[in-house]
């Protein structure tokens, strides 16, 4: 095990949850009056719930051993059997504790995102209610399918491509998520855009400016 490694993994898990605030602040600003509190609230809830849910299931059903390339098992629930000694298939020089806390960070900043299109369309047990359901059928089986060993987007062969026989040096035979494109960006995105056309306008649509509620609360965020 390597110290070093794993002090430069846990600094990056704390820089990485000060996104989540960073966006609540963000988003906020960018709400229209009556929706600040609720902006600020459903990100700062989501740390705590994501938190819950991320130990006791989600993080086995998207780095657990592989059940048909599509979503781990349930052998890591609750953190069975992920303790200090390190998990050679994702990262051999640090704890399995320490990667599975990195990886927490984008579990939980990714449904934060979605959240700028829930804001007014939605109440909030309902809200709590969908970002469960989210981060259990959507985020644990794509970072299965980009992340975990086993998923079929990691092992994805390059096809179409004029290859006859060995894939030649400098082309990859497996799809690539640089830092969370796939997986936080395109899946957030994606989610937002359909959660925005399902739940249609805002409630306060048309009655309140389209203007930024507070410029110094997205340059915070920012």
């Amino acid at each position: 095990m390597d110290t070093g490694d794993n002090a430069w993994i846990l600094t990056s898990s704390a820089l990485v949850l000060l996104m989540t605030p960073g966006l609540a602040f963000f988003y906020a600003g960018l709400a229209g009056r009556t929706n600040v509190v609720a902006t600020i609230m459903h990100s700062f809830i989501i740390v705590a719930l994501i938190s819950v849910v991320w130990v006791l299931w989600e993080y086995s059903l998207a780095f657990g051993p592989d059940v048909g390339h599509i979503i781990g098992n349930f052998s890591w629930f609750g953190l069975k059997d992920v303790g200090t000694d390190p998990n050679t298939d994702y990262a051999g020089t640090i704890p399995h504790l320490t990667f599975m806390a990195f990886q927490m960070m984008f579990a939980i900043i990714t449904p934060a995102l979605v959240t700028g299109a829930l804001v007014g369309r939605l109440k909030f047990k309902t809200f709590l209610v969908f970002v469960v359901l989210w981060a259990t059928l959507v985020y644990a089986p794509i970072a299965h399918w980009v992340w975990g060993i086993g998923g079929w987007l990691g092992n994805l062969n390059v096809i179409g491509l004029g290859f006859d026989g060995e894939i030649p040096a400098g082309y990859a035979n497996k799809a690539l998520d640089y830092a969370g494109g796939t997986l936080v960006h395109i899946s957030s995105g994606v989610s937002a855009l359909a959660a925005a056309l399902v739940l249609g306008r805002r409630r306060s649509f048309g009655r309140e400016p389209d203007a930024p509620h507070n410029v110094p609360f997205v340059v915070l965020g920012v």
